[in-house]
């Protein structure tokens, strides 16, 4: 891997191979997968309409399967993941693929459904008009990424450890896009309708130590490229769990961890689809349907 390269931001090699030791236990370390799936799903309950082919990118353990039940919205769902384990997994047709290179024709699915699988693409623009291009016009892009505020508790506790045991500081928590980043790269990227939002899931876990271990044993924890590589100092992670129990404990002596979740939603352009007035083109002026009165831009209005 060229690490020069400012689009390698990720050890995708490393994602792979952290994804099928994952894929072995899975069911232990599913809980995060399994939810940020039922609230991606539970969106589909707003759109009236059936998607006879749908896509689900980077299945896991097929929980994106699971919470759709026995919804009739999609009619068959071919699933696909970089993990040849987790591909296995899967209770109907499926593939092993990169999100970096779709292996399909444009055009071929009605719906594209992706939960916490985006957020390790180098290249989210470039994976995104990838979406856009495998879906029919009229198609809906339905997908869910955890965003920057992810693990922000943990961020600032490894900063100050390694900073005062090494006296310095290495990347140690995957960067992550931000909302208004995800909500811009939709409409840059040619989707329809953009709409972005994110939800913040709180977990708590014993200690910051037992944290660490559940984000490895998810295939989940730092895959930046120029990450300090080799193990990190025994001293460095005990003082991180010292500094993150003090200040983000909970009454209770547990500390918790936040997962921003950013959901994303876009349609593929067709004629069919909403779009804006052109400016002049409204049938009544807004003043009017406000029930106030109208004033010139050169007016000033008083205050009563």
């Amino acid at each position: 891997m060229n690490i020069a390269d400012p689009l390698l931001v990720f050890d995708r090699g490393t994602l792979r191979r952290r994804r099928e030791r994952a894929a072995h236990s899975w069911d232990r370390q599913a809980f995060l997968k399994r939810e940020i799936a039922g609230r991606l799903v539970e969106r589909l309950d707003d759109i009236r309409r059936t998607f006879p082919l749908a896509l689900d990118l980077g299945c896991h353990g097929d929980e994106v399967a699971s919470a759709l039940g026995d919804r009739s919205s999609v009619e068959h769902l071919i699933r696909t993941d970089l993990g040849l384990g987790f591909a296995r997994r899967a209770r109907g047709p499926a593939l092993v693929a990169d999100e970096e290179a779709l292996p399909f024709a444009a055009g071929r699915f009605d719906l594209v459904l992706s939960a916490m699988d985006l957020h390790w693409v180098n290249d989210l623009p470039g994976a995104l008009i990838q979406i856009r291009r495998i879906l029919k016009p009229d198609g809906l892009f339905l997908g869910a990424m955890l965003g920057g505020a992810t693990l922000w508790q943990l961020r600032q506790a490894l900063a100050a450890a390694e900073s005062e045991v090494e006296g310095g500081l290495s990347p140690r928590v995957s960067p992550f896009a931000d909302l208004r980043d995800a909500a811009g790269l939709l409409q840059r990227t040619g989707f329809a309708l953009p709409v972005a939002d994110s939800e913040t899931i709180e977990v708590e876990y014993e200690n910051a130590l037992s944290l660490m271990r559940e984000l490895g044993a998810m295939g989940e924890s730092n895959l930046v490229a120029e990450r300090r590589h080799g193990f990190t100092r025994r001293a460095t992670l005990l003082r991180a769990a010292e500094i993150y129990g003090e200040r983000f404990s909970l009454p209770s002596g547990r500390i918790a961890a936040s997962f921003e979740v950013l959901f994303l939603h876009g349609w593929t352009p067709h004629e069919s689809q909403q779009k804006p007035l052109r400016p002049g083109a409204a049938a009544r002026r807004l003043a009017e349907a406000l029930g106030v009165p109208e004033h010139s831009a050169g007016d000033k209005v008083g205050r009563g």
